[in-house]
């Protein structure tokens, strides 16, 4: 099987490919403008190149036998899509909108989507299941949206299977520290924390203490990025064994971590103490975003394996190596 990872020079994809080269043949596609040449996997193939390229994908597709595409080469930052839109519609929408045509073109039928839990934009419920209703606040959560609707619509005339994960905060590291969360900027609460921790901020700031929550402050999901790339694995695996098809799964921690509680574990695990400034809340900050994967548990037996401060040891160790 060789499998085809657009965007597997990014944070989630590059973690994915590690997994994936374990057992399968991998072919990694990037324009390298968010990824890095250093979270590329010497033991998959690269085609350097845009995704809304339709002469790259034909090189793709004949060059190699490609089985299926797990696809994670999207735009990703909310304030961004908010300032340039058409950067995240010509990128997220009509980019994947060509692959999805040289899939169908070339007959590649089955199809993992990164989509993300910013496609229910502020939900009503702090659990949010695949029932909650959509309703993307964004123009980086409507994208992803869009691609789901048009992935049950090409399912309904072609031969395409594909499994949907939505997912708010990857985090965490690889556990040999080869790999890990880079971002520029870093917008991710993990990794500012832990700069700051490591002399590359002079402070973090903490954006309300009075919501609704046992300690006042925001509560989110994070998972570690492995056991994302786990799950992306595993819905392709249920594909290939008939257990699931047009899926779409939430991927959760079920309880969510506080935003003291993230710097309280950053302090643990690094043996440093933060300086905080506390701030006024900011516009559209929810009390509590929280995602179940009770329904992919229960279909294809995925749930997380790793705590916080197994996530944050592992981005530690990262962050720390990348200062040296």
């Amino acid at each position: 099987m060789t499998i085809l990872v657009c965007g597997g020079a990014g944070y989630i994809g590059s973690h994915t490919v590690k997994v994936l080269t374990s057992e399968y043949d991998v072919v990694i596609l990037d324009n390298l403008t968010t990824g890095y040449p250093f979270l590329l996997n010497d033991k998959a193939s690269f085609e350097k190149g845009d995704l809304g390229d339709p002469a790259v994908l034909d090189r793709i597709f004949k060059k190699h036998n490609i089985d299926a595409v797990f696809h994670f080469a999207a735009n990703s930052l909310v304030g961004e899509s908010v300032q340039n839109p058409l950067k995240y519609y010509k990128n997220n929408v009509s980019a994947t909108i060509t692959l999805l045509d040289k899939m169908v073109e070339y007959g590649v039928n089955k199809f993992i989507f990164s989509s993300t839990a910013a496609t229910y934009g502020i939900p009503d419920t702090d659990l949010i299941t695949e029932d909650t209703a959509t309703n993307p606040i964004n123009p980086y959560g409507k994208s992803k949206l869009m691609i789901e609707d048009i992935l049950s619509d090409v399912s309904d005339v072609h031969n395409l299977e594909y499994v949907v994960l939505r997912y708010f905060n990857a985090a965490g590291a690889h556990e040999s520290a080869e790999i890990g969360e880079s971002h520029d900027p870093e917008t991710h609460l993990i990794p500012i924390v832990l700069q700051h921790l490591l002399g590359e901020r002079k402070q973090i700031s903490v954006f309300g203490t009075d919501y609704d929550t046992p300690d006042g402050t925001c509560v989110r999901d994070y998972i570690h990025v492995t056991d994302l790339a786990n799950a992306h694995i595993l819905a392709y695996e249920g594909l290939v064994n008939k257990e699931v098809a047009n899926e779409v799964f939430n991927l959760g921690n079920g309880a969510g971590y506080s935003v003291k509680e993230i710097i309280e574990v950053c302090e643990k695990v690094s043996g440093k103490s933060a300086v905080i400034e506390y701030a006024d809340r900011r516009t559209g900050d929810p009390a509590t975003l929280v995602a179940s994967s009770k329904k992919i548990e229960e279909k294809l037996g995925w749930k997380p394996q790793f705590d916080l401060e197994e996530i944050i040891g592992s981005a530690w160790r990262w962050h720390s190596k990348e200062t040296k």
